[in-house]
């Protein structure tokens, strides 16, 4: 029986442990500093182990005897839990969403002879594997587009919007340019730009907006046309850029009364109890992703539909279900040695591997996830 290590108790990394602990494949053992989100797993029969993750010392202490390392911490701290999962080893699944590019790593987890599957989540995640499996099987791939958002089923004024992850992770997709390939070029454009309105069935209309989700994509896929947005209730993005465009989202202390304040922490301290999820909030998760391409001369697109939602006999959220599930699939992937590539795999490496989308979206279905597949 493999040894896991979790790293990070917050909801899709509780998600995540509980999951992989389920059916004995695994001995899972989960790490965090918060005594309250260890506790909830300690009663329902998970190890757990206290510590400050942000420690590297710790973090190697935590990982020694793993055979296997799933990362969900905030992506603030992605990169350098990813880092010290290496120097110390070990193979990791990594969810969080760090700014630094994964690839920095690259020679790290091959001089070790190390797998590190990185952004394996719902989106970046999901997207990479479908994209990775059908450029696979095309001649060309002409066009990407993936269209995806974590919203509370229930909507409530002001912000309309509950953080499904990380609310820190929430507000760097906010503040973060982001990055897309028009016409073979690469763009940047502000985080929240191109506003669109799109219809989803089951859901309604919602808005879409640039975010910095194609990540590794731009550079990986050859594709001249390459974009990832953000989906919210219609309002969001002009509260957000009004926030922004005022500098509550600034990292740079500014002198109030003589007191050296950080707007970004003080919008968090009064945004983020707004934005939690309290216990039975329920959420859904929608996304679509579009690949259009050619076989054998003709025009080939294959558009994916997901719509998930909360597990009211679990009381598990959409979010933590999306994401954590694919990286749980992930993660028997490695285990079963199905997927062995040495060094830095995204998402889309391991969906160019044959076979291995496919068993990911298997055991999604089989917990009630589907991504519904047209084909023209």
């Amino acid at each position: 029986m493999k040894h896991v290590v979790v790293l990070g108790a917050g909801r899709v990394g509780s998600a995540m442990a509980l999951d992989l602990a389920k059916d004995g494949e695994f001995r899972v053992t989960v790490t965090d500093l918060s005594e309250a989100a260890l506790g909830r797993l300690a009663a329902a029969g998970l190890a757990t182990r206290r510590a400050d993750l942000s420690q590297p010392e710790a973090l190697r202490e935590a990982v020694q005897d793993a055979d296997l390392v799933v990362g969900s911490v905030p992506g603030f701290m992605g990169f350098a839990t990813v880092q010290a999962v290496l120097e110390a080893g070990k193979d990791i699944v990594d969810i969080s969403f760090f700014d630094e590019d994964p690839f920095r790593l690259d020679d790290l987890a091959k001089s070790r002879g190390l797998i590190a599957l990185t952004d394996i989540g719902v989106a970046p995640g999901c997207d990479n594997l479908i994209l990775g499996d059908v450029a696979s099987r095309l001649d060309r791939v002409q066009r990407f587009e993936c269209l995806v958002g974590g919203l509370p089923a229930l909507r409530t004024w002001p912000y309309e919007y509950k953080a499904g992850f990380s609310p820190i992770d929430v507000l760097e997709e906010y503040t973060r340019p982001a990055r897309y390939v028009a016409h073979g070029q690469e763009v940047v454009m502000p985080a929240l730009s191109e506003p669109e309105l799109l219809d989803f069935p089951g859901v309604g209309t919602l808005e879409a907006f640039n975010t910095d989700g194609l990540r590794t994509l731009i550079h990986t896929v050859d594709a001249p046309f390459k974009k990832e947005k953000t989906l919210r209730y219609p309002g969001h993005i002009e509260k957000m850029r009004l926030l922004r465009e005022t500098g509550f989202f600034r990292k740079e202390p500014m002198d109030v009364n003589g007191v050296q304040v950080v707007p970004l922490e003080l919008t968090t301290r009064l945004l983020f109890p707004m934005w939690q999820m309290g216990e039975g909030d329920e959420d859904f998760t929608v996304m679509r992703v579009i690949v259009e391409g050619e076989k054998e001369g003709r025009t080939i697109t294959h558009t994916f539909d997901m719509l998930d939602r909360y597990d009211r006999a679990t009381k598990t959220t959409s979010m933590a279900r999306t994401t954590g599930y694919t990286c749980t699939a992930a993660v028997r992937m490695v285990a079963r040695g199905l997927y062995a590539h040495k060094g830095i795999s995204p998402p889309e490496y391991v969906g160019k591997t044959q076979g291995c989308w496919d068993f990911i979206r298997k055991e999604l279905a089989q917990r009630g996830i589907h991504y519904l597949e047209t084909l023209t």
